[in-house]
């Protein structure tokens, strides 16, 4: 899609929320309509965790995270297909969204060597502007000062069924109501930890996506955006 729009100076966008309020499909669809770059950095954490994963690292030991941390290396890649995520040169973005990835990337967000890792990346695109930057604690921590901040939530039955349709067209997935309760988990590990807990920073735009599209939602945060730039 062309974008709407060339904003006349470039901006730093942030989209919180929870899982499954639709953060992922909104910030894409954004920032090709605004002809910006997008920065998935939940994908950044899930890389993480399949680091963690693969190397049998124990995720509540900020010692071994570290270590861990000091010997990967992640890159994101804009391909014809999409952005792709490299683990020490290996494409892993097909294992970023299995359930166990997704609760352990949850985990390990709160261990503050994870996080110190991963925010001078996260800093240093963002200084180079016209970025959509999405994730939990964009516009509170990583991006500040960022020019126009959304926080997109649902309600969390929608938000269950969104999650549990995303992973049954992937062709894999557990029941419904394991998605809820692995919903409800995640949600409680990320707004009550204690460093960089989800929420709205105090600036940020809220919109309740429970009962609209993703062009609704997209056509809103233009509404806020394009007088800004």
């Amino acid at each position: 899609m062309d974008p709407v729009t060339q904003p006349r100076r470039a901006m730093v966008v942030t989209i919180d929320g929870p899982a499954g309020s639709g953060k992922t499909t909104v910030s894409k669809l954004l920032a090709r309509r605004l002809g910006y770059r997008y920065l998935d950095t939940g994908a950044l954490y899930r890389a993480v965790a399949v680091a963690v994963q693969q190397s049998d690292a124990n995720p509540d030991d900020d010692t071994a995270l570290a270590a861990l941390c000091g010997r990967i290396h992640l890159d994101l890649q804009e391909t014809a297909d999409g952005a792709r995520v490299l683990l020490d040169g290996k494409d892993i973005t097909g294992a970023l969204r299995a359930p166990a990835i997704s609760l352990l990337a949850s985990t390990i967000s709160a261990r503050p060597v994870v996080r110190t890792f991963l925010l001078e990346t996260q800093r240093t695109l963002g200084a180079q502007k016209s970025l959509v930057a999405e994730g939990r604690d964009m516009g509170t921590v990583v991006f500040p000062h960022a020019e126009a901040k959304f926080y997109l939530d649902a309600d969390p039955r929608i938000r269950a069924r969104r999650r549990f349709e995303e992973l049954q067209a992937a062709g894999s997935g557990p029941s419904l109501t394991v998605v809820e309760q692995e919903m409800v988990q995640r949600d409680r590990n990320d707004t009550t930890r204690s460093v960089s807990p989800l929420k709205p920073a105090a600036d940020a735009i809220r919109i309740d996506a429970s009962d609209l599209t993703a062009e609704q939602v997209v056509g809103r945060m233009l509404e806020r955006i394009l007088p800004l730039a």
